[in-house]
C-alpha cells in the first residue's frame, strides 16, 4: 500500500481498512449534510462549529479559566446536541429503518379507496372546503391518531365528506387512515419549520407537511381559500396537483396498482386527460352494491 507523510513526518500506512474506514466516514457525513440542508438545523450547526473553534483555541492559549470551563462541560454536551437535534436524529433513524425493513407485502392491497380519496379531494377543492388527509405507511401514527377523535370506520367517499363538511365539529383538524380504515379525525399534527417553504403556505399545509418529516405518512391538503390540492411526501409538497395527477402519486408512493377510476367525468373527456382544477367536474359517489351484488 501506499506510504503517506503526516504533518509531523512520520510515514502512515494507507490500508484497505484506512480506506474504507475514509469512505464511511464521508459517507455519514454527506448524508447527514443531506438530513440537515434546508432545516433549522443548518444555523445552529454553523453556532456550534463557531464555539468548538473558539474552545479549541483556548485550549491552545493560556486561557486557562476559559479552557477549566470547556473542559467541565464538555461531557455534558452531547446531552444538549441530542435535546437540539431530536428532530434530525428521529428523522435520521426513521430513515435508516425504512431503508433496512422491506417493505410490507400486504401494502399492495392496504389502500384500494383512491376512488373515494380523491373524489373526495375534487369535492373539496371545488366547493373549497379545507381539508387535511394523512395516509399510514411502514412508521405508525399512533401518537397522532390518540390526539384526535377515535373513529376506526371504513374508508368511503360519504364518510370523508361528512368529516370535513365546514358544519361538522370534526372538521378542523387531520383525518388519519389506516389501510382501509379512518382510524381518527380532529387529529393535530406537528407543523414544519422548513425556513425554505413559501409564506404563503398556512398552518393546514404545514402541518401536512411537517408529518411528513416526522414519519413516511403521505398527506393530502386542500386549500381552504384557493381549493388547490397538494400532496406531500417525505417532507416535499406537490401543490396544484390534478386529480389524475393525485391518482399517481398515491400509486407511487404506496407502491400499489391503480386501476382506471369508474367515476364519471366531465363530458368529452377521458380518463387519459388531466384534469384541470380550473374545470367544474361533478363526481358522483360509486355505486354501492350489496351481499348479493345488488345496487343498494
Amino acid at each position: 500500500m501506499p506510504t503517506l507523510q503526516s504533518l509531523t513526518g512520520n510515514p502512515l500506512h494507507l490500508t484497505a481498512g484506512s480506506v474504507l474506514d475514509i469512505l464511511l466516514v464521508a459517507f455519514l457525513i454527506y448524508h447527514f449534510l443531506l438530513l440537515v440542508r434546508g432545516t433549522r438545523a443548518v444555523p445552529m450547526l454553523t453556532g456550534v462549529g463557531a464555539l468548538i473553534v473558539a474552545f479549541y483555541v483556548a485550549h491552545l492559549s493560556t486561557l486557562r479559566t476559559l479552557d477549566w470551563l470547556v473542559g467541565t462541560i464538555l461531557p455534558y454536551s452531547m446531552f444538549a446536541l441530542i435535546v437540539i437535534f431530536q428532530h434530525e436524529i428521529r428523522q435520521a433513524l426513521s430513515r435508516l429503518g425504512r431503508n433496512l425493513t422491506l417493505s410490507r407485502g400486504s401494502q399492495t392491497d392496504a389502500i384500494d379507496g383512491y376512488d373515494d380519496i380523491v373524489m373526495a379531494a375534487n369535492k373539496f377543492s371545488q366547493d373549497q372546503t379545507g381539508a387535511l388527509i394523512v395516509i399510514e405507511r411502514e412508521i405508525g401514527l399512533r401518537t397522532y391518531i390518540e390526539s384526535g377523535v377515535a373513529l376506526d370506520a371504513y374508508l368511503s367517499y360519504e364518510l370523508l365528506a361528512t368529516l370535513f363538511r365546514p358544519s361538522a365539529p370534526l372538521h378542523d383538524g387531520a383525518v388519519i387512515l389506516q389501510g382501509n380504515r379512518v382510524a381518527a379525525a380532529a387529529c393535530f399534527l406537528p407543523l414544519s419549520m422548513n425556513p425554505l417553504l413559501s409564506t404563503q403556505l398556512g398552518t393546514r399545509h404545514r402541518a401536512g407537511i411537517g408529518i411528513t418529516e416526522e414519519t413516511d405518512a403521505v398527506s393530502i391538503i386542500v386549500s381552504e381559500e384557493t381549493g388547490d390540492i397538494s400532496i406531500a411526501v417525505g417532507g416535499q409538497v406537490e401543490r396544484d396537483v390534478t386529480l389524475e395527477r393525485l391518482r399517481t402519486r398515491l400509486a407511487e408512493v404506496l407502491k400499489s396498482y391503480v386501476p382506471q377510476p369508474d367515476f364519471p367525468l366531465p363530458f368529452g373527456m377521458t380518463h387519459d386527460e388531466p384534469y384541470l382544477p380550473g374545470e367544474v367536474c361533478e363526481l358522483q359517489p360509486p355505486e354501492r352494491t350489496g351481499a348479493g351484488g345488488e345496487p343498494s
